[in-house]
């Protein structure tokens, strides 16, 4: 039997609490606490994998039986071995089974349904759980998101009363902006899983990366009204997930069904939430060879105890009892088809080398941006994903840019992932130009393919291509040896660069930008690049030259001299177009009525990537702005008041600069002082005889949808917007709104004729985008209004508008 020191006296949840779980919510400490408390002389291993931004542990359990546990380490070797295309070297190797909870934090009966599920597992009295944990290693990890979750208690904690009101009307169910759904930054977690910009996720994927497991529940709730949802997921599901993954949802499907129907609970399944977009905690272990799988309890908003809309009170308790349910039936399936899920994890990685999905083999990524192409690596290889660079042969590939097939040169520097190798479904998934959809019905963004997302080059190739070096070369940056140059010169096409721009304007160097390129000293320079002029800046900067040397070192940067200011190409430095940049002083309007998921990844990339100062200020401020402390405003996307634009007039046309993202353009449509408008070519096809038919309102549906595709943009590569971008800009459209052409203004990036690339798009959507402006800026006054069309900051995994986004807010003045 399994040691047990504290035998008969160990704590239930309730008795460790002071409380019976479901009457109150656990506060993250006692989650915590208690885990650590079953993790002592019980047979378990309690392990810390990191912390959330705001310092709270991050914690997994893992329990098998004594005899696993006593040989655990050999398991999990093994199990990777498997998930490397290796033969098992143990007999009657376990199922690793990993059960998730809370990523979304409101989703709050998740946390509590752990504490009971893993005191079941570790008391071993419960009927048969002994003989389960023999086929199975299960990973518990019982809060996901404890920033999110506690941003909710605290908030239930603050109004309910001393018995939950059940009354949906009370405010204990009207829970504020910006929810707990969401982490510190406001990121949801379930959609960072491959892309891995928040420190919990990274710190998670790097956990599971170690053990691999056969086996990700992931569990949720949904609205308080719906019944409870569990596996088979519905369409569209990705052409590359397996028969056996298919079949294994449908024989968990069924046993989960066999329990609900003895209880009489209500569920539904092969609905809503499907298996594409590659980023859930479901699809993410699917095209890592498990099964994955999402389970959704209703509930978000329920408190203690809610009147749902069929007349009964759904209580915290019975949606503990759901989940539980669940987790129970999904165990007991585990352990019944241990071997057959472990024999099928094996082969799945086996085919992977030896037979790649997809219609390419091998995809190559151009060295056209050095920091970009490293970011790109660095993704690849935070997901397992093998890759390589270079080597010095002529080939034939998919051309992303034009969709053709063409002949290229593959070069040293160039990315190379050849997808024989076990990550290969992943790495084709993410990679595919285009994904193969056959329901429309989609739960998220349909199109993703990181050449477009990290606006690079790229090639997919149908034969197999090794890269010949493991690393690119990377230039090497000698200190400075000139003392008095006529000006020092900084490229600009890299967020590494607005971090050389932060220095100096911080050292109190006063910083100028090229409009256009020039030639100076035998070199070429691009438009965005930077200058220091020495004489009129060595007045004001003591030891100038040390600094820009400090800078150069510290920051491990490129920077050229210039002898004089008389170029061999282009306007000399005298001219215009070098223009004094001012130092941005930064606000971001966040609150009620503002996409949260905005705002945080607009203060995400200001605070974790740039480290550079953003005041958060609500849209009550706005008529109050002092523009010697805010010159730079941003209005996330969302819903602002009627008179915004008359808020923001006096501040804009003194010198203010305001950045609109997405529908917070619509709130200024048409207001002076600003000029946009919106476009609608649909608006002259309405006849007098074309009436809508009820029996055509699915395929009208259709043809309006746009869950997330990619279109291409023309930028005008002469304005300080389009700096380090290139002639295109590869924009994730979510709606169809795009804008007439600013007439006397500047429209930087503009939607032609047949610029869809891929992803979900009706036919409607895409009459719509079409010729018309997505990025634009105008002069207001002394000041300057951007209009952003697209997210470009879209979940921080899309690398390219991260650059976009730093030419707004640092070289637009």
């Amino acid at each position: 039997m399994m040691l047990n020191v504290a035998g008969a006296q160990l704590k239930s949840p309730d008795e460790f609490l002071g409380y019976e779980l479901g009457t109150k919510f656990t506060a993250h400490d006692d989650v915590v606490a208690y885990c650590k408390y079953l993790g002592k002389n019980n047979g378990i291993r309690i392990q810390t994998y990191g912390k959330t931004y705001e310092q709270r542990e991050l914690l997994v359990a893992v329990v098998s039986s004594k005899e696993n546990m006593d040989n655990l380490e050999a398991i999990r070797k093994n199990n990777l071995g498997l998930s490397k295309g290796q033969s098992s070297v143990l007999k009657n190797q376990p199922a690793i089974v990993w059960l998730s909870y809370n990523v979304h934090g409101n989703e709050a009966s998740c946390t509590e349904t752990a504490l009971k599920m893993l005191f079941t597992l570790v008391e071993r009295k419960t009927k048969n759980v002994q003989d389960w944990l023999k086929n199975t290693v299960v990973i518990i990890d019982p809060c996901l998101n404890p920033d999110g979750r506690e941003r909710y208690v605290n908030f239930f904690n603050e109004v309910s009363g001393h018995k939950p009101n059940p009354n949906p009307m009370a405010r204990e169910h009207q829970e504020p902006w910006p929810s707990g759904r969401y982490n510190h930054y406001y990121f949801d977690l379930n959609r960072d899983w491959a892309w891995q910009t928040q420190v919990e996720t990274k710190q998670r994927l790097s956990l599971y990366q170690q053990w691999m497991p056969e086996v990700h529940v992931d569990f949720h709730e949904q609205n308080y009204n719906e019944p409870y949802y569990f596996a088979p997921a519905a369409e569209p599901i990705h052409e590359d997930i397996t028969k056996w993954q298919r079949e294994f949802q449908v024989i968990v499907g069924r046993s989960n069904a066999k329990y609900f129907d003895a209880q009489g609970w209500q569920y539904f399944t092969k609905e809503r939430f499907d298996l594409l977009y590659p980023s859930y905690g479901d699809t993410y272990p699917l095209y890592n060879g498990a099964i994955g799988m999402t389970y959704e309890q209703g509930g978000i908003g329920a408190g203690l105890a809610v009147a749902t809309i069929d007349g009964d009170t759904l209580t915290l308790k019975d949606r503990i009892d759901h989940h539980y349910g669940s987790g129970i039936t999904t165990l007991e399936t585990i352990s019944q088809h241990a071997g057959k899920l472990v024999d099928e994890f094996r082969l799945y990685f086996q085919r992977s080398i030896a037979d790649p999905p997809g219609a390419y083999k091998t995809y190559v990524v151009k060295a056209e941006n050095m920091s970009r192409l490293g970011k790109l690596a660095q993704l690849l290889k935070d997901n397992g994903i093998e890759y390589a660079f270079g080597g010095d042969k002529s080939l034939r590939g998919f051309n992303y840019e034009n969709k053709k097939m063409e002949g290229f040169k593959l070069e040293r520097n160039d990315l190379v992932v050849n997808l024989q190798q076990p990550k290969a479904v992943l790495a084709s998934v993410l990679f595919e130009p285009s994904t193969t959809v056959n329901d429309s019905n989609t739960y998220d963004i349909t199109a993703w393919a990181l050449p477009y997302a990290y606006g690079l080059k790229a090639y997919g190739v149908k034969e197999s291509v090794s890269g010949s070096y493991n690393a690119s070369v990377k230039e090497e940056f000698k200190p400075l040896i000139v003392d008095k140059p006529y000006a020092w010169i900084f490229p600009w096409n890299a967020l590494s660069d607005v971090q050389v721009l932060i220095a100096l304007q911080k050292a109190g160097i006063r910083v100028r930008t090229a409009e256009e390129g020039f030639k100076s000293d035998g070199m070429m320079f691009s438009p965005g690049s930077l200058l220091v002029y020495r004489n009129e800046n060595e007045k004001a900067v003591k030891n100038l030259s040390a600094k820009i040397a400090g800078i150069q070192k510290n920051l491990q940067c490129a920077v050229y001299t210039a002898s004089s200011g008389y170029v061999e190409s282009g306007k000399d430095f005298g001219s215009a177009v070098y223009p004094v940049l001012t130092t941005p002083k930064v606000a971001v309007v966040a609150g009620a009525g503002i996409s949260s998921q905005s705002v945080g990844e607009i203060w995400h990339f200001f605070e974790q990537e740039l480290h550079y100062p953003v005041t958060m200020i609500g849209e009550q401020s706005i008529s109050t702005l002092d523009i010697n402390k805010i010159n730079v405003l941003i209005l996330p996307d969302g819903t602002y008041a009627d008179n915004i634009n008359e808020k923001l007039a006096s501040w804009v046309n003194i010198g203010g600069k305001i950045i609109l993202f997405e529908d917070a353009i619509s709130s200024v449509v048409e207001k002076k002082p600003f000029s946009v408008k919106v476009r609608d070519s649909l608006k002259n096809e309405l006849k007098v005889n074309n009436f809508r038919r009820y029996g055509d309102r699915r395929q009208e549906d259709l043809s309006t949808t746009i869950p997330g595709a990619i279109f291409k943009v023309d930028l005008d590569v002469s304005h300080p917007l389009a700096a380090g971008l290139g002639k295109y800009y590869y924009a994730l459209k979510t709606d169809d709104k795009i804008y007439e052409p600013l007439p006397k203004e500047w429209n930087i990036g503009v939607l032609k004729s047949n610029s869809y690339m891929a992803g979900i798009a009706g036919k409607s959507v895409l009459k719509k985008l079409d010729n018309g402006m997505l990025f634009g800026v105008q002069s207001v006054g002394k000041g300057t209004a951007v209009y952003l069309g697209s997210n470009i900051l879209f979940r921080s995994f899309w690398e390219n508008g991260k650059q976009m986004f730093a030419n707004v807010v640092f070289l637009i003045n």
